[in-house]
């Protein structure tokens, strides 16, 4: 029987130094739903997603993915998306070049889904031009085209909206539904109450390392 719960997190505390970012944070998260994280800057949002993703370890606690205990059974969740700050690409190289360095990794989708993916985000399959050329709206368009392409279970987004405008936030948005459509897992923070209130769930508040549910605004 498949767990309801795609994400547990058990006691996880992180700390650097003396200074402690992450406190007991227990929680769970159910398959296909989307979570929202919301705080200041500095209240642990980030390393929350980035001990979710296995780039840091926990001081203290177990973080469990899809089953699997990440840091001991898995390095990394094995079916996950992810835009952590800002998206880092090959920036000599085109868009699709590096989608296509990417993919090679793990040989689960073809040149046909990179060109699907591209035109999905609203870029252009076809452009030559390097990622160091391109827009901040344009990275953060190429950024979500990696975190889809290979179609994950789980997929966390730190900030996805940066640098895009009006239209290509509808857009990514309509993509993020169609994606929680698919019954994925999604854990999103942003700064941007609309994307909270359209996109989630339910939303966690996070503040000094520890975390608590608000109400959404409707």
């Amino acid at each position: 029987m498949t767990d309801q719960y795609y994400i547990r997190l058990c006691k996880v505390r992180k700390s650097f130094g003396e200074e402690e970012v992450l406190r007991e944070l227990s929680w769970e998260m159910e398959r296909g739903k989307v979570y929202g994280i919301v705080g200041n800057n500095g209240s642990g949002k980030t390393v929350l997603m980035k001990c979710i993703c296995g780039f840091l370890p926990v001081s203290g606690g177990t973080v469990q993915v899809g089953g699997k205990y990440v840091g001991t059974e898995v390095d990394f969740p094995e079916s996950l998306g992810v835009i952590i700050e800002t998206p880092g690409f090959l920036t000599n190289f085109s868009g699709r070049k590096n989608l296509e360095i990417l993919a090679q990794l793990r040989g689960k989708i073809t040149g046909s889904d990179i060109t699907r993916v591209l035109r999905q985000v609203g870029l252009d399959p076809e452009m030559k031009k390097p990622v160091n050329k391109y827009s901040l709206g344009m990275r953060q368009r190429l950024g979500i085209a990696q975190a889809i392409m290979e179609n994950p279970e789980l997929l966390i987004l730190d900030e996805p909206f940066n640098g895009l405008d009006h239209h290509g936030v509808e857009e990514i948005r309509k993509i993020l539904l169609e994606q929680k459509k698919q019954g994925k897992t999604i854990l999103l923070a942003s700064h941007n109450q609309e994307d909270i209130r359209i996109l989630c769930d339910r939303v966690f508040e996070m503040d000094g390392g520890v975390m608590r549910e608000v109400q959404k605004i409707l």
